[in-house]
C-alpha cells in the first residue's frame, strides 16, 4: 500500500501546492518478515512544466529514505523536500514495491499539481451563507509558506468590529485550497450571541512585513460578492 501527501494533505489533480512542499510517501506491507528497508523499493520522478521528466535519487537532503525497522509495523517512508522555482503545472510519479517485487497497485501513483511562487490569497468566502448555527471560511493561498499573520475581522454594517478570528483559531492551514476547521458561531469577542442580520468581514494578512496580493484563478467571479475588500454574511437563527 502506498500513501502520498503534500504538506499533510491528500491532493487532487491540478491542486495548487507550495513551491517548497513537504511530500511524504509511505509504503506499507502486511507481510511481517521482509522489512521494507531498501531504497530500491521506491522510485520518485517529477515531470516539470517544460515536459522534462527527472528522477530523484536518495543522495541528498531533497530526498530521504526512512526504512522500516519493526515487523509489527512494516512501513517505509520517503521525505521529499523539493523547491519548484518555476511556475506552472508539474506531475509527481511515485512507484513502490515490496521485497518480493510485488508493486503497490496496478499502476504508479501519479498526480498533477500547480505551483505559483508569488504569495497571494484569494477572496475568502464563508460557507454556508446565510447560516444559522455556524459558518466556515474557504480560500486559496499561493507561494512557498503560510503568512505569519492571518486575521478575519467581523464587523457590523456600521463598521464596529465585533469579533476578530486569529490564525491560531482558524486551525491548520496549507498552501492551496483551505476550508477552515474553525466555524464561526455568530458570537462576539466575549462569546455573546449577536443579533440576526447582515455582517461584514475582511481578511488581514502579513508575510515578512507585507500584506498578500489577491489571487484570482481563471473563471473566478467572486469579486461581485465583495465591496472594497469587504465580504457580506447573513446570520439567521
Amino acid at each position: 500500500m502506498l500513501d502520498v501527501t503534500f504538506d499533510g494533505v491528500h491532493i487532487l489533480n491540478r491542486d495548487i501546492v507550495a513551491a517548497k512542499p513537504i511530500i511524504i510517501a509511505e509504503l506499507k506491507d502486511e507481510a511481517k518478515f521482509l522489512l521494507l528497508n531498501d531504497t530500491s523499493l521506491l522510485n520518485v520522478q517529477v515531470r516539470f512544466p517544460d515536459g522534462q521528466l527527472r528522477r530523484f535519487n536518495f543522495d541528498n537532503d531533497t530526498l530521504r529514505f526512512e526504512p522500516a525497522t519493526s515487523a509489527t509495523n512494516n512501513a517505509a517512508r520517503i521525505h521529499f523536500n523539493p523547491h519548484f522555482l518555476q511556475d506552472g503545472e508539474y506531475e509527481l510519479l511515485v512507484s513502490g514495491k515490496d521485497r518480493s517485487e510485488n508493486f503497490a497497485g496496478f499502476a504508479q501513483y501519479r498526480v498533477s499539481f500547480q505551483v505559483i511562487n508569488k504569495p497571494m490569497i484569494s477572496n475568502m468566502l464563508n460557507y454556508p451563507n446565510p447560516f444559522t448555527t455556524s459558518t466556515a471560511f474557504v480560500f486559496t493561498i499561493t507561494g512557498a509558506e503560510i503568512p505569519q499573520n492571518i486575521r478575519i475581522q467581523i464587523l457590523t454594517i456600521t463598521g464596529k468590529v465585533v469579533r476578530e478570528i486569529t490564525k491560531e483559531e482558524l486551525g491548520p492551514l496549507h498552501i492551496g485550497r483551505n476550508i477552515t476547521e474553525f466555524k464561526w458561531d455568530g458570537t462576539d469577542q466575549y462569546g455573546q450571541k449577536l443579533a440576526n442580520g447582515i455582517y461584514l468581514y475582511r481578511v488581514i494578512t502579513n508575510l515578512n512585513g507585507k500584506s498578500l496580493d489577491k489571487y484570482k484563478a481563471q473563471g473566478d467571479n467572486t469579486d461581485k460578492y465583495f465591496n472594497k475588500g469587504y465580504g457580506k454574511m447573513y446570520l439567521m437563527r
